[in-house]
């Protein structure tokens, strides 16, 4: 027996449930409610539980649709112009992202699970490589040094977004040390 394609408003209803997760669970972080993501969706709890059984479901697909995002805008890049900007533009809309899922960052840590762990192991991966072709494409223009990988860049951006308090401030300050780290990069 064949399984039925979802229907479009199944599909919409999808993708809007995990929109708003982002939002939800981004600004409440793990405790945030599930049935504040169906309210503010527009659908209802039964729905929302169709879609994603459980709260870990709900977190995985939200953190999936964000690494998807990341590579494709680090692909989107690759043949820009400038690679170094190009760079600088994909550290920049990562900052942006984290910016606004600090909270939701915080719930998926509590809630891994050893598959999820590999499936998010196996997302870094793909973003990694991603980065790894914006920073070759640089460097095979002699613009920055060779010895810097993709993890390198990521490591350092995560650690630049979490050494400071959330606040007015933190986006500027992360955004101009993430400029001076591209600088360093430079040949």
């Amino acid at each position: 027996m064949r399984k039925r394609k979802p229907r479009s408003d199944a599909l919409r209803n999808r993708d809007r449930l995990i929109e708003t997760a982002k939002d939800v669970l981004g600004k409440g972080g793990p405790e945030a409610s599930l049935e504040a993501v169906a309210r503010q969706a527009g659908v209802g709890i039964g729905t929302l539980y169709r879609h994603f059984p459980t709260r870990q479901t709900l977190f995985d697909a939200v953190f999936s649709k964000d690494m998807e995002q990341l590579v494709e805008t680090a692909e989107g890049l690759v043949d820009a112009n400038d690679p170094v900007e190009a760079l600088r533009s994909w550290l920049h809309a990562n900052v942006a992202l984290v910016e606004t899922k600090r909270g939701l960052l915080g719930a998926l840590a509590i809630a891994m699970t050893e598959e999820s762990k590999k499936t998010y192991a196996d997302q870094f991966n793909r973003v990694s490589t991603a980065v790894d072709r914006l920073l070759k494409r640089a460097a095979d223009a002699g613009l920055i040094r060779r010895d810097v990988t993709g993890d390198d860049l990521l490591q350092t951006m995560y650690a630049l977004c979490y050494a400071r308090e959330p606040g007015p401030t933190w986006r500027p300050q992360v955004l101009r040390l993430l400029d001076i780290f591209i600088e360093g990069l430079k040949r």
